[in-house]
């Protein structure tokens, strides 16, 4: 309502003030031309050489006096700026980002009496609503960075145990909104500087949770929101945030990388134990065919930490970690399947490094683990058909 209250005003006033400076140049016949202008002669003496006369520089100083017709409007229509300004403090009481349409409907107003052949070219009404587009550029700016440290200084509910971060939701919120009051506009640069703004502090938020107190896995968080916001990004093709859709991407994979690895190591803990000391003891020097006469790595070693994980017990380790995973993933999100599919592929590639190490450090032994890579499948495979 408040809008189009503002709409109206403007159209009213346009034909009102352009009438009245008409009448009142006309009347007593003012004219804004160069007569209108003071022009000051200036003469510099420069330096010269011995002998000559020193040259003059001359330069002429055009100053505009103040017009008569500015300062006639400015004593009928005194009352319009602190009216208009009352007006937009109103509008912004009702509404905490009306300072948005605000802003469009100056600027798109301005643009139209700009382009409009009953406007005059150096207008009264042009120089108040520019100063009310000022006016309303300044709040807006105060709007954003009020959002902005908002977003920042968010807290994690105490009760959330994952999912969508409140300050995305804002995000998300105020970037649709200003969406939607900027679809017709002239003019978006003011909005895309703060969509970048706004997008690096929701960044920051979802990063300062690494520092934060939570009863939940902090990578499955970010990971989750990172996502979120990178398929919001995906759906809205907002130019100004092509970088930061890449961005939201990259940690997204990230995060997803970190989790993965952390809770991938449960089912076969004993087992990765075991071969990151024999990649240690390769790091240190030791040849390959020597790792087994450490005692800590001997045949007899490896044997006894592979009979732990006979085929049966890593497939029931896979299905409590489907679990966990499960639990800690929102539903809103629906990553499981994608982070199931990355814990197989990751699965996968430790177990084929493992097979790799026991070939080159413990040669001709016949040592193999219970399971093979299509056991490993399988596993992956009935574990997801039975949820």
């Amino acid at each position: 309502v408040s809008k189009q209250m503002l709409e109206q005003v403007l159209r009213e006033l346009q034909p009102l003030c352009t009438a009245e400076q008409q009448f009142i140049e006309k009347f007593f016949q003012l004219s804004q031309d160069t007569t209108d202008l003071q022009v000051l002669e200036v003469s510099v003496r420069t330096k010269s050489s011995p002998g000559q006369c020193p040259p003059h520089l001359t330069f002429f100083i055009f100053l505009r006096l103040e017009e008569p017709t500015s300062r006639l409007l400015s004593e009928i229509f005194s009352c319009l700026e602190p009216e208009l300004r009352g007006f937009l403090d109103v509008c912004h009481k009702v509404h905490p980002f009306s300072c948005l349409w605000v802003l469009v409907t100056l600027s798109d107003s301005i643009f139209e009496m700009w382009g409009s052949s009953s406007a005059l070219p150096s207008s009264f009404l042009n120089t108040v609503l520019g100063n009310m587009l000022l006016l309303a550029k300044s709040s807006f700016n105060k709007c954003i960075g009020t959002l902005c440290k908002e977003i920042e200084e968010a807290k994690m509910p105490s009760k959330m145990r994952g999912g969508i971060l409140p300050s995305v939701s804002r995000f998300e919120e105020f970037v649709d909104f200003s969406e939607e009051v900027f679809r017709t506009a002239r003019r978006r640069g003011e909005l895309d500087k703060a969509h970048l703004r706004l997008a690096g502090s929701v960044f920051s938020s979802i990063e300062s949770l690494s520092s934060a107190n939570l009863k939940v896995n902090t990578d499955m968080v970010m990971m989750e929101n990172f996502h979120h916001i990178h398929c919001f990004l995906c759906q809205k093709k907002l130019h100004c945030l092509e970088s930061k859709k890449r961005e939201a991407k990259q940690r997204y994979s990230e995060h997803m990388e970190k989790y993965v690895t952390k809770y991938l190591g449960q089912p076969l803990e004993k087992l990765n134990h075991f071969f990151e000391g024999v990649k240690a003891r390769m790091a240190q020097g030791v040849k390959e065919e020597e790792v087994s006469f450490h005692l800590a790595y001997s045949k007899q070693e490896l044997r006894k930490v592979i009979e732990k994980y006979p085929g049966k017990e890593v497939k029931r380790a896979l299905e409590t970690l489907y679990r966990k995973i499960h639990k800690h993933l929102s539903l809103e999100e629906n990553l499981l399947p994608v982070v199931w599919h990355a814990m197989e592929q990751e699965f996968i590639r430790q177990y084929q490094e493992f097979e790799a190490l026991i070939q080159c450090c413990y040669p001709g032994s016949g040592i193999t683990m219970d399971f093979t890579t299509e056991d490993l499948l399988s596993y992956f495979n009935s574990i997801t058909l039975s949820n």
